[in-house]
C-alpha cells in the first residue's frame, strides 16, 4: 500500500512538472478522456505529434476498450512505448513528439512524433556518374533504416545517445562488432560522453568537437552523404556517427588516402580507376607545388628551366611592377574569392557570375600589366587541380597548405619549397586519426587479427 501511494505521488508530481514546464505554450495540449467508468488523461505538444497516429493509436482504442485495464494492457504492448527513467527524460521526449498518458495511476510515454524531414535527398556533395543517386535523410530513424537495408549482418550494432543540453539531439553510433577496432570505438565513446554542448546542429559540427587537434589543417574524420560509402567503411571496421536532423554522417577513423578515393572507383574498369587515381594525385601535387615552383624559378632559380622557357617567362613579366610572389598571391586570393562566390551565390547565377568574373579579371589583370599571361595559366591550372580532389574537407585543407609552401618558396626558392614539402610530409606521418596512422594505406584488418584481439 505504501509503495502504491509513493508511485501515485510520483506520477502526480510528474504531471504537475509537465504542466509547469509547458502550460504557457500555445501548442501544449492536455485532454481528459472518459467513457463509462474508464478515464485517462493525455498530454502532448501538437506541433510535433502526428495527429493521425494519435487518433488511431491512442484516442480511438480508448473508446473501443471495455475497461481501463484493457486499455493499459494495450498501451504496454505498443512498440512505440518508451521506458520512463527520470522526469527530465519525459520533458525532453515531449518536445520531440511523444505523448504522456496517465491511466490507472500510471504514466506511460508513447512515441508518436511527426516526421517532416524524412525525405531521402539527392547526393550533392559527392555526385557520381554511376552508382547511387540518393543519399540520406534528415531523420535519424530513416538513415538507420537505409543503412540496415544495405548491410544485412546481425553483427551490426546501433547505440543511441543524446547530446546537446538544450536540444537533446539523438545520436547513433553504428559499427560492425566483428570487424571494428575496439580501441577506436572506446575512444569515440569517451569523447562523445565528455562533450558538454548546449546546442549542436549537424554531423559536420560534431566532427569539429571530436577532433583531438581543434586547429588541425587536415580532417581526421570524413563527412559523407552516400550510403554506399557508409556500407563500405562499416565492412572495413570503421565507426559511423549519425546526428538527428543532419543528412550527413561522420566516419571515423579516416586516413589521408581515404580522402583521395571516390565511390565511382568501385564502378569503373580497372585501368580507368587507376588512371583517375593518378590524375587526382597529380592534381594534388599541382595544387600544392605549382605556385611555389613559379616563384622559386622566376625569382631565385631561373637555371632550373631551359634557357628558352626561362626567357619566355621573363619576357611575359616585362612591365609587371611587382615581385613574382605578390603576383601569385594576388591571383590566388582572387581565385579564392571566386570559389567562395560560387558556393554562396544562388545556383541560377553562380556559374555565370564566376565564369564571367574570372574571364574579366584575367583579361584586365594582364592588360593592366598587373600580372603575366603565364601566371593566369598557372593559377587557372591550380584552381582546376584543386577541384580534382574528391572530398571537400581535404580540398579546403590543401588550399591552405599551399600558402605555407608559397611562403617558404618566397624566402628560400627551390630549397625552401623542397624543405617545406618534406615538412608537410613529416606532419602527415606524425598525424593520427583515433590512433590510426594518417598515412596508413589500409585501416581494415584481417578477421583473424580482430578475433585475436578480442580473445
Amino acid at each position: 500500500m505504501v509503495k502504491q501511494t509513493a508511485s501515485t505521488n510520483a506520477n502526480q508530481q510528474l504531471i504537475e512538472l509537465v504542466n509547469e514546464k509547458f502550460n504557457e505554450s500555445f501548442d501544449f495540449m492536455k485532454k481528459q478522456l472518459q467513457i463509462d467508468n474508464s478515464e485517462a488523461m493525455i498530454m502532448y505538444i501538437k506541433t510535433v505529434v502526428d495527429g493521425t497516429q494519435l487518433q488511431e493509436i491512442i484516442i480511438k482504442p480508448f473508446f473501443e476498450m471495455k475497461s481501463s485495464d484493457n486499455f493499459l494492457s494495450y498501451l504496454n504492448s505498443l512498440p512505440q512505448q518508451q521506458e520512463i527513467k527520470e522526469k527530465e527524460q519525459v520533458i525532453a521526449e515531449l518536445t520531440k513528439g511523444s505523448v504522456l498518458i496517465f491511466v490507472k495511476q500510471q504514466n506511460i510515454l508513447i512515441d508518436l512524433k511527426s516526421l517532416k524531414n524524412n525525405n531521402v535527398l539527392e547526393t550533392n556533395i559527392e555526385p557520381t556518374i554511376l552508382g547511387q543517386k540518393l543519399g540520406l535523410s534528415e531523420s535519424i530513424e530513416v538513415n538507420i533504416n537505409l543503412i540496415r537495408q544495405q548491410y544485412h549482418q546481425p553483427s551490426l550494432i546501433v547505440e543511441m545517445k543524446e547530446i546537446g543540453q538544450k536540444v537533446h539531439k539523438a545520436l547513433a553510433i553504428i559499427y560492425d562488432k566483428d570487424t571494428v577496432n575496439q580501441a577506436v570505438l572506446k575512444n569515440i565513446r569517451e569523447k562523445i560522453s565528455k562533450l558538454d554542448l548546449e546546442v549542436i546542429h549537424s554531423s559536420s559540427e560534431l566532427q569539429r568537437f571530436l577532433n583531438d587537434y581543434q586547429r588541425s589543417l587536415l580532417p581526421t574524420m570524413m563527412v559523407t552523404e552516400r550510403t554506399d560509402r557508409i556500407v563500405t567503411n562499416l565492412a572495413g571496421g570503421k565507426v559511423i556517427i549519425l546526428v538527428n536532423g543532419s543528412p550527413t554522417v561522420v566516419i571515423a577513423p579516416a586516413v589521408f588516402f581515404d580522402f583521395m578515393t571516390s565511390m565511382e572507383d568501385n564502378f569503373q574498369l580497372f585501368w580507368v580507376t587507376r588512371f583517375t587515381k593518378v590524375l587526382r594525385f597529380f592534381g594534388l601535387f599541382v595544387c600544392l607545388l605549382l605556385p611555389g615552383l613559379y616563384v622559386a624559378v622566376t625569382s631565385f632559380n631561373p637555371e632550373f628551366l631551359r634557357a628558352e622557357l626561362a626567357l619566355s617567362v621573363a619576357g611575359s613579366r616585362i612591365g609587371v611592377p611587382y615581385p613574382s610572389f605578390i603576383e601569385v598571391l594576388f591571383l590566388l586570393i582572387f581565385m579564392e574569392f571566386l570559389t567562395e562566390a560560387s558556393i554562396r551565390l544562388p545556383k541560377a547565377i553562380s556559374g555565370t557570375a564566376t565564369t564571367v568574373g574570372g574571364l574579366i579579371l584575367g583579361t584586365a589583370a594582364t592588360e593592366a600589366a598587373l600580372t603575366s599571361n603565364i601566371m593566369v595559366i598557372i593559377v587557372s591550372a591550380v584552381a582546376i587541380a584543386t577541384f580534382a580532389i574528391p572530398i571537400n574537407e581535404m580540398s579546403f585543407g590543401i588550399r591552405i597548405v599551399r600558402y605555407f609552401l608559397l611562403l617558404f618558396s618566397t624566402i628560400a626558392g627551390l630549397l625552401g619549397l623542397i624543405l617545406s614539402f618534406l615538412g608537410f610530409v613529416m606532419y602527415l606521418a606524425n598525424k593520427n586519426s583515433f590512433g590510426e596512422p594518417y598515412l596508413k594505406l589500409f585501416i581494415q584488418r584481417k578477421k583473424a587479427e580482430v578475433k585475436g584481439a578480442k580473445s
